[in-house]
C-alpha cells in the first residue's frame, strides 16, 4: 500500500494552478472566469506575496497564489487564490484568509477577492468565514469556497468535461480515494488513456501525465507494468513523440518538483511552528537532493522542540 501524505500534494497542485490559472479558474469559479478580460496578461506576483506575509505568524503557505487580472471593464483587480491542501482540519484557516486579504489590500490600496480551493478529505470541513464581533462592532469576512471532494460525486460529468482542469481533479481524488496498488494503477492508466483520447496539445499531454505520475506513484513491480501498458497506450493513439526518452524526462521532472516541494513544506514547517528561521538554515534546506533525506526531516520538522534541534537532526542526518 502506498499513502501519499497530505503536504506531497502541495507541490503538484501549485504547478497545476501556474500552467493552467485560465482553465483552473473556469473549471472552480466560471462566473468569475467570465469577468475577467483574458486578452490582457495575468501576473502570478507569488514573491510579493511571500514578502507580503513573511513576518505573519501563520507562516508560509507554498500554494498560495496571488495573481493580478484585469476585468473586462478595464478595472485591475488583485485575486489571491488559495489552495488548502491539508488533509485534516484547521480551525486557523479563515483567519488567515483575513490576515492575507488585509495584508494585501494594505500594501497595494487595490481591491482583493479572495478564493479557497478545499482539497481535504473531510466532506463536513467548509470554512467560509471569518467573524469577530463585541459590544456592537462587527467584523465579517466571507469568501467563496470550493470542494475538491464535491467533485466525485458526479465522475460522469467530469470524464466529460474536455477542461485539462478535470483531469487534475480526477487525478487528485483518486490519490487521495485510493490504497490499493492494482486498483491506483488500473486509474492511472484509465486517466491517461482519457488524457490521449481527448487529443490535447502535446505539451499539454506532457504536463498533465506528470501530473498525474507525480500523485499515483506505484510500486517498483508495479510500475513496470506501468509501463508496458503504457506503450501498449502510446501504439493504440498513434503518439510517436511519446518516446521512452520523453517519458523518462517527464519522471526526472517530477521527481525534481516532489524535491522541491518537499524543502518547501520543510521550510513551511518550521516557520508554522517557530516563526522565524536564520538563513543559513533556510539556504541548506534548500540545496538537499536526497529525496529520502527530506522526507525524515519533514517529521522532524514536525516533531523538534526548537530550530537548534531540528538543526541538530539535519547535522546527523547528513552523518548518516
Amino acid at each position: 500500500m502506498i499513502t501519499i501524505p497530505a503536504q506531497d500534494f502541495d507541490g503538484p497542485w501549485k504547478t497545476a494552478v501556474e500552467v493552467y490559472f485560465k482553465d483552473f479558474m473556469r473549471f472552480f469559479f466560471p462566473k468569475i472566469h467570465e469577468d475577467i478580460q483574458w486578452e490582457r496578461e495575468y501576473t502570478f506576483l507569488d514573491k510579493e506575496l511571500e514578502k507580503i506575509v513573511r513576518d505573519a505568524k501563520i507562516g508560509k503557505r507554498y500554494s498560495d497564489k496571488l495573481v493580478k487580472v484585469f476585468l473586462k471593464d478595464g478595472q485591475e483587480t488583485w485575486l489571491l487564490i488559495h489552495i488548502e491542501i491539508q488533509g485534516y482540519r484547521d480551525k486557523d484557516f479563515p483567519q488567515r484568509m483575513f490576515i492575507y486579504y488585509y495584508r494585501i489590500f494594505d500594501r497595494y490600496d487595490a481591491e482583493v477577492v479572495s478564493l479557497a480551493v478545499l482539497s481535504d478529505d473531510n466532506p463536513e470541513y467548509r470554512p467560509s468565514r471569518y467573524r469577530k464581533s463585541r459590544w456592537g462592532w462587527n467584523l465579517i469576512f466571507e469568501f467563496p469556497i470550493v470542494k475538491v471532494l464535491d467533485y466525485g460525486k458526479d465522475w460522469k460529468a467530469l470524464e466529460a468535461d474536455q477542461n485539462p482542469f478535470s483531469i487534475v481533479v480526477m487525478a487528485h481524488l483518486k490519490a487521495r480515494g485510493i490504497r490499493d496498488n492494482e486498483e491506483r494503477k488500473a486509474w492511472k492508466i484509465r486517466l491517461i488513456r482519457m488524457l490521449f483520447a481527448r487529443g490535447y496539445e502535446r505539451e499539454d499531454v506532457f504536463d498533465l501525465f506528470r501530473f498525474i505520475d507525480w500523485l499515483l506513484i506505484l510500486p517498483e513491480e508495479l510500475e513496470k507494468v506501468f509501463k508496458e501498458e503504457l506503450d501498449k497506450i502510446v501504439e493504440e493513439f498513434e503518439m510517436p513523440y511519446f518516446t521512452s526518452i520523453e517519458r523518462v524526462a517527464a519522471k526526472d521532472g517530477m521527481q525534481k518538483g516532489e524535491i522541491k516541494a518537499t524543502r518547501e513544506n520543510i521550510i513551511d514547517i518550521l516557520a508554522t511552528r517557530f516563526q522565524s528561521l536564520p538563513e543559513g538554515l533556510i539556504n541548506r534546506i534548500l540545496k538537499l537532493e536526497d529525496q529520502n533525506l527530506l522526507k525524515t526531516l519533514v517529521k522532524k520538522a514536525a516533531v523538534a522542540d526548537s530550530v537548534d534541534m531540528f538543526s541538530q537532526n539535519m547535522d546527523s542526518g547528513f552523518e548518516s
